[in-house]
Formats: structure tokens, sequence, C-alpha cells
């Protein structure tokens, strides 16, 4: 359900929740960027988590238990039954969630601009909301906001490259 949600909604109700329990200590989230932080990491878990969740476990239910068994059968502990047999067999489920959440983490717009909108002084300002801003707040700024979204495109793809090359290459086919 959190992932159904849209992140704008969720900035606020967030804002309003971690500042109400902030307020009992005499600061904001936009009064110090490591609390401003800190709620960007509560609100992006919250709202990913579930629907990683769903697919670790069809990864995990995935896992013939005959291999398991086999692994048992042979003397292995279970260390090394999931360090041997259910890990690799998980690794599609692994590199799929892996690709989502560095994808969606580099990609934070609305919760950032909803939670904190970058303050103190654009200390929590991601990547994509400092685009943003650059774009339509800053007037002639345009073609720097273009070279700046060209350049966070290839950073991001090249970052998902490598980690879907690295990760593929761990998966065990039956």
């Amino acid at each position: 359900m959190p992932n159904l949600i849209g992140g704008i909604v969720l900035g606020y109700t967030w804002q309003s929740l971690l500042n109400a329990v902030l307020s009992n200590y005499g600061t904001t989230l936009v009064n110090d960027s490591k609390y401003g932080f800190i709620g960007l990491i509560l609100l992006v878990n919250w709202q990913m988590i579930g629907y990683m969740m769903i697919i670790y476990i069809a990864g995990f239910q995935n896992v013939p238990a005959e291999l398991n068994e086999a692994a048992q059968i042979d003397g292995a502990s279970r260390w090394r039954t999931l360090r041997s047999v259910t890990i690799p067999m998980m690794m599609p489920s692994i590199t799929i969630c892996l690709f989502l959440t560095l994808a969606n983490t580099f990609k934070i717009y609305d919760q950032n601009l909803a939670l904190t909108n970058g303050a103190p002084m654009r200390e929590t300002e991601m990547a994509a909301l400092n685009i943003v801003k650059s774009m339509y707040e800053q007037v002639g700024q345009q073609g720097v906001s273009q070279a700046k979204a060209v350049i966070f495109f290839l950073i991001v793809s090249s970052i998902a490259l490598i980690q879907l090359r690295a990760t593929r290459t761990k998966e065990v086919d039956l």
C-alpha cells in the first residue's frame, strides 16, 4: 500500500509526523540537515520495503525444497545452505530489487520536495530536485538544467548497468 500512495502525500504525512516528534526536542526536519536526511531515508524505506519484500518472498518460494534437502543430507549447516543454495537461487530477486532500489533512490523528487524542499540551505536537496529547481526557478539556466539532466541520466544508467552486470554474473540456472 505505501508504494501506491503518491510521494507528495507521503512526504507531507511524514513531515507532519516527524516534525511532531522532533518538536519535543526543539527542532524540525528543516532546522538540521541530519534530521532531513534521516527523514528521507525513513520515508523511502517505508514506501519501498513492502514492494521489495514481495519480490524477495517470491524468490524465496522459488528455491526448490529438493536443493535444501540435498544440502541437509550432505551435512551442510544452515549458514552453508543459506550461502551456497538459497542466496544463489535468489539472485534474480536480489538483482531486480537492487536495480529498482538504486534507480528509485537516485530519482527521488516528490518525496524530497514535500518533506524538506532541500532545506536548510539546499543541504537536503537531491539531484532530481536540484535539476527541476534550476530549470524552473533560475532564469536563463535552462541549458544548464538540461546538461545536468543528461549527466544525471548517464550516471544513473552507468551505475545501474554496472550493478546489473555484477549481480547477473552471480545468478544460477537449474
